[in-house]
């Protein structure tokens, strides 16, 4: 299938595949194998993306520094949420770009 080819029903049927929790348990054995590495990609591209070193780093002193416990835990809940948010995009992205490169590959023999 070319890419960008795939239609919003495609995707909701692989998003509902992988919802079923024996499925993901397999897909989850193969990649901690490459867990090391994913991560280094993820780490590399949140960096290089800008989306960590000094904004995040203020953004954390302001969330830490709040006077009011309330709104100082709001503050944390808040951006650990977004960080959580922004670590699972660009994961995805990077999984997509492996599927890809996997079904790039040489069929064997080639």
């Amino acid at each position: 299938m070319a890419e960008g080819a795939f239609t919003d029903q495609d995707l909701d049927r692989a998003v509902e595949a992988l919802s079923d929790p024996e499925r993901f348990r397999k897909a989850e054995q193969r990649v901690s194998r490459v867990a090391p590495q994913l991560q280094r990609i993820l780490n590399d591209a949140l960096h290089a993306g800008g989306w960590f070193g000094q904004a995040q780093e203020s953004q954390v002193r302001q969330a830490a520094s709040a006077e009011d416990q309330n709104e100082r835990v709001m503050a944390l809940r808040t951006l650990l949420a977004e960080e959580t948010r922004l670590g699972m995009l660009v994961g995805v992205a990077i999984g997509w770009e492996l599927a890809r490169e996997l079904e790039l590959r040489p069929a064997p023999g080639e």
